[in-house]
Formats: C-alpha cells, structure tokens, sequence
C-alpha cells in the first residue's frame, strides 16, 4: 500500500478540513495529510486499489488503520483522533 497522492489527498479534501478544526493542542499538520502529535508521527493516509485509508497511532504506539469510504467511516476516524489528541 503506497502513501497516498496529491490526487487522492485532493479526493478527502473534507476530511482533512475535519482533522484541521479540531484545533487539537499538541497536533500538527507538518506537511498536507501528515499529522504529528507532540513531534511523533500520529496521522497518515494510504492509497490503493480497495481506497484511501488512514494510519492513526494509538496510545500503544501501535498504527491502526482506518478506512475512509464512507461519512461514517470518516466520522469515526474523526471522532478516534479527538479521543486520542486530547488525552
């Protein structure tokens, strides 16, 4: 699975407004759909041929991945990152 493309960043361009306003301290938008919180990776997108997918880092310091093909799968991405950037 290859790290998504400007196209496909284009593609979740709503999503990524989302992630933006969340204003979460600590969480930074270092370059367009690459997140770090508190100066470690946190959010990533992936793209392939099944679709866009987001690597979100978990309080185990694992990446855990997310699929972002519906309003619902985006919510929860969504609602996973305010959990985990405000703890």
């Amino acid at each position: 699975m290859k790290h998504i493309s400007p196209e496909g960043l284009d593609r979740i361009e709503p999503l990524l407004q989302s992630i933006r306003k969340l204003n979460a301290e600590g969480l930074k938008e270092k370059k367009r759909g690459v997140w770090y919180r508190k100066s470690k990776a946190f959010l990533h997108f992936h793209e392939d041929p099944a679709g866009i997918f987001a690597d979100l880092k978990h309080d185990d310091g694992i990446f855990h991945r997310f699929p972002t093909h519906t309003a619902k799968e985006c919510t929860t991405l969504v609602n996973k990152i305010r959990d985990l950037a405000t703890t």
